[in-house]
């Protein structure tokens, strides 16, 4: 089971990674974790290095979408470079979703998306 923190309406009970957090702790089991999707996060608290480091131990899994506009990485105030850079040294080998749509249509954006995770994980190189 995984606890998604959301952005959707401020009457959400979960919308801090904090929260989920806790409740992860207090279940004390594997088999609850935290799905941190980096676009509810950013739109709710921000600073999200910071805060993958404070719930790192309970993350399963990381969906990603820019804000605003919830598209891909470069399309957005999110510099996904330095945040899949932290992720990587941090060690994590899970699965990163993506969860987003694409900033242009057709053809273009399809490539534009490709271009856009490759400059984005292509930290190794620089």
């Amino acid at each position: 089971m995984v606890l998604e923190p959301l952005s959707d309406t401020p009457d959400l009970f979960l919308r801090h990674c904090d929260q989920a957090f806790a409740i992860c702790k207090a279940v004390n089991s594997p088999s609850c974790k935290i799905l941190f999707d980096m676009y509810h996060i950013q739109r709710n608290q921000g600073d999200l290095i910071h805060h993958i480091d404070l719930t790192y131990s309970e993350i399963a899994y990381f969906q990603i979408g820019n804000n605003p506009g919830r598209n891909e990485p470069t399309t957005g105030e999110m510099d996904y470079k330095n945040i899949f850079k932290h992720i990587y040294n941090k060690g994590y080998k899970g699965i990163l979703g993506m969860e987003h749509g694409i900033s242009r249509p057709g053809k273009d954006g399809e490539q534009g998306l490709i271009k856009a995770y490759r400059d984005s994980d292509n930290f190794l190189m620089s």
